[in-house]
């Protein structure tokens, strides 16, 4: 009998638990998303009822592949006409926001009792919520079409783009423990030309070469070119010394606005959907039960901070940046979890040896944490803005009546 690679046995595990959770999660009538990180907890090395994944960074390659494919998808729908629509609002929220969780972390890190280095990279562990847990809500919940999702989206690649800046400056703090002006600047002009030049591909090469090869192409041919462009852009980025995902939205923003976008979407969609599941199960592979309850209480205290801080956070600068509430407030409870960047921040942290051991394990108990409560909280948003506009309404009643 020939011998079968070990990540083809873990991928049909992966796929055949991921497959049972998810029919129970739709009977109960819950966001598929969380069933994902439940088969990936079950077929973890920390439970043992199960049969165990034998090879972790084979999964965990696949689950990179998930992100790429999960950030290509949503800049399909995001083009360049959108990203600069909702740019500055987008900016100015997204700033107001990060500045004002980094603050948070620092001051929730000091209560904690920790040194500085785990106060500031915690501060940028919480600054960051989770595209591709966003996506996939907006996904299921039927929302991704509204206004303030359009809000929603335009703030995450604002969060992106300053994480990258942000593992940077994390980078040369704990590397000197100085601040890093000169290599700030440089990262900011780098990433500033890098953006340009595609940005440019975006409106004139692309439209014009799908255009010159349309009698060409069929189904096939339009899949492979499109995904040739979006590793290869991922590839330029990493090189850039940006990050791979970044690479797989610019990539996906710059064919939104060519005429083929939607039939590509449509192409896309089998593959996001089999690789985004895998990294949704890689997310629940790194929840270990006993460092969670070891350090329960410290995952509990920044889940709160998380869940309260940017719902408040988001929605006030977003306010500030003159939205309605009807838009603000939704857009801040959307936003209330932390994800895949978060991971990279806290394993920056480990691998240079100027954080606890402790502050990965929080990280990931709040990520799942947030990430169960994220579907709830965009839910409760309708009604609390109801409720809040009643309320608003029966005071101008009150006024006009004396």
């Amino acid at each position: 009998m020939s011998h079968l690679p070990t990540l083809i046995q873990d991928l049909a595990l992966i796929l055949v638990i991921a497959g049972i959770t998810t029919l129970l999660f739709k009977k109960l009538k819950q966001p598929l998303a969380l069933g994902y990180v439940l088969a990936g907890l079950l077929v973890g090395p920390n439970f043992s009822l199960l049969p165990t994944i034998s090879d972790m960074d084979g999964v965990k390659v696949w689950a990179d592949i998930g992100v790429i494919f999960l950030l290509f998808s949503l800049g399909l729908e995001f083009s360049f006409k959108k990203l600069a629509k909702v740019g500055g609002t987008a900016g100015i929220t997204g700033l107001f926001e990060i500045i004002c969780m980094m603050l948070l972390g620092y001051i929730s890190g000091w209560l904690l009792g920790w040194p500085v280095m785990d106060r500031i990279f915690l501060g940028g562990i919480i600054a960051i919520s989770s595209t591709t847990i966003i996506i996939r809500a907006f996904d299921e919940l039927g929302v991704k079409t509204k206004k303030f999702a359009s809000l929603v989206y335009g703030i995450l690649v604002v969060e992106d783009l300053i994480a990258v800046l942000l593992m940077v400056l994390l980078s040369t703090l704990a590397v000197s423990r100085e601040s890093a002006g000169a290599e700030m600047l440089q990262s900011v002009l780098k990433l500033i030309l890098f953006l340009f030049l595609w940005f440019m591909a975006g409106i004139f090469l692309l439209p014009r070469f799908l255009k010159w090869t349309a009698k060409l192409i069929n189904d096939e041919t339009l899949l492979i070119i499109s995904l040739g462009l979006c590793f290869l852009m991922v590839v330029l980025a990493t090189y850039a010394g940006f990050s791979a995902p970044l690479g797989a939205f610019i990539t996906g923003s710059a064919l939104a606005g060519t005429n083929q976008a939607e039939k590509i979407q449509k192409l896309l969609q089998p593959l996001k959907s089999l690789f985004g599941a895998i990294f949704f199960v890689s997310v629940g592979l790194l929840i270990d039960p006993a460092l969670l309850v070891q350090y329960i209480v410290p995952v509990i205290i920044l889940s709160l901070v998380v869940i309260l801080g940017k719902t408040i956070n988001v929605t006030a600068g977003a306010l500030i940046a003159r939205q309605p509430l009807q838009d603000a407030l939704p857009a801040g409870m959307s936003m209330a979890q932390i994800g895949e960047f978060s991971f990279i921040i806290a394993t920056l942290g480990l691998s240079l040896n100027v954080t606890g051991e402790y502050l990965y394990p929080i990280a990931v108990g709040v990520s799942v944490i947030t990430t169960f409560s994220t579907p709830y909280m965009i839910r409760l948003s309708t009604p609390l803005y109801n409720r809040i506009a009643n309320k608003r309404q029966e005071k101008r009643n009150k006024v006009q009546e004396s």
